[in-house]
């Protein structure tokens, strides 16, 4: 069962208790991330996710880097384009230890200069071991060209340009203005007292500020990204706006996309790598937001084969959208997205991710009981209807990353 607390100062405290585990994971949940960094801090919220590790008044670097060592847990911390949360998993024994820790090092952080400049060098190392990845260049790069001119499209690292101007007092003021009480989720899941929980409050008291971060809304728009790159294989990544995290069709999507391309059975993998063995990776994936989305298809492969692919994979489509699942599809990737969901709550640290993010983007958690009838209530029309929806192939957008062919060859093959 879950329960929330919420703090005087507006912070959320949401609890799950497990008495049959030994550990317990707890996520410090901030409603801000990179689309709400004005466009000359882009980064900016990156940055602080990673300074947050060098040191706090009474802590160095390195105390905090032994601290977390010793408590034999593990901690870590991401930002999204709509959230950054820092997070740890401990045994219970060693709750108030770990939590005293990381609440010292989200409320009390230096930002030291001298930290600052070193840690600037390995962001800008981070941004460049994601140009090395060809994979990861086509699904970024096709984002933010389908949101260009947003600040939803806008890389959440940053660039070096936005990134050199940044200083110690840039990171304290925008953590002042941008981290607000009622924007932060304190997550907890596993096994607990109600001791601990009065200790976390009271750790969270002492949060300051007011108001919410507010969002400026998106729009899709169809994109083509080419980018030449002496590499083997051509990537390429084949997306449609599909729907938002709230959306009620969540559901039916993320059906949709197992069909699909979420596992061996899956219609492209079948279809593709299986019957005409044109790739060897091939999958759908699902990039959810607060007032947008998208489903997209990556595959990596020859530039020979990159056009028999690309048709095939539309054509799939094209049937999908004229006959909709076979029941034997729709009950067997119904099962494997509820086993995929339920075999994650078997690890404290899944669990936290779920409560936080959902209370922190949804405002609520639904109960496990709920989200499996959500599943169960998807009909094979309701799928059918929303391909037809979806895959609309003058919305659709296409990066190639590799020895990509003209603009023209792909708009073409679209059309």
């Amino acid at each position: 069962m879950y329960v929330k607390r919420i703090l005087p100062n507006g912070v959320r405290l949401i609890t799950e208790r497990i008495d049959n585990m030994r550990t317990v994971s707890v996520g410090i949940w901030v409603g801000n991330g990179s689309r709400y960094e004005p466009a000359e801090l882009g980064g900016v919220s990156h940055f602080i996710e990673h300074m947050i590790f060098k040191g706090t008044e009474k802590r160095s670097a390195r105390h905090i880097a032994i601290a977390i060592d010793a408590l034999g847990g593990q901690a870590n911390a991401f930002t999204d384009k709509e959230c950054t949360c820092y997070y740890m998993k401990v045994l219970d024994s060693r709750l108030k230890n770990g939590v005293a820790l990381l609440a010292d090092m989200f409320l009390h952080s230096r930002f030291a200069q001298e930290d600052l400049e070193l840690e600037r060098g390995v962001v800008l190392e981070e941004i460049d071991m994601y140009e090395d990845s060809p994979e990861d260049v086509a699904i970024d790069k096709l984002f933010e060209r389908c949101y260009d001119g947003s600040a939803l499209g806008r890389p959440i690292l940053g660039t070096a340009e936005t990134l050199e101007p940044m200083t110690s007092e840039t990171l304290h003021k925008y953590m002042r203005e941008y981290y607000r009480p009622q924007d932060t989720v304190v997550a907890v899941s596993g096994h607990f007292t109600d001791d601990d929980l009065d200790f976390i409050e009271e750790l969270f008291s002492e949060m300051q500020g007011e108001g919410k971060n507010v969002i400026t809304p998106a729009a899709y728009q169809p994109s083509l990204f080419l980018r030449d790159k002496e590499i083997e294989q051509n990537h390429l990544c084949l997306s449609f706006p599909g729907v938002s995290l709230v959306s009620e069709d969540r559901f039916a999507m993320n059906l949709l996309s197992s069909i699909l391309g979420g596992g061996m059975s899956s219609r492209l993998f079948q279809s593709v790598r299986e019957q005409n063995g044109l790739c060897y990776s091939i999958y759908t994936f699902t990039t959810p937001h607060l007032d947008t989305g998208l489903l997209s298809i990556y595959t990596g492969l020859g530039q020979e084969t990159e056009r028999k692919a690309l048709d095939l994979i539309l054509r799939e489509l094209d049937e999908f959208c004229q006959n909709g699942p076979a029941p034997d599809e729709l009950s067997r990737c119904r099962e494997q997205v509820k086993t995929t969901l339920l075999m994650g709550l078997e690890n404290t640290g899944n669990r936290m991710m779920t409560i936080g993010r959902s209370e922190l983007l949804r405002g609520e958690v639904s109960k496990i009981e709920e989200v499996l009838d959500s599943y169960d209530s998807v009909t094979a029309d309701d799928i059918l209807n929303l391909a037809r929806r979806v895959f609309d192939r003058s919305k659709a957008s296409l990066a190639v990353v590799g020895q990509p062919d003209s603009e023209d060859t792909y708009r073409e093959l679209l059309r």
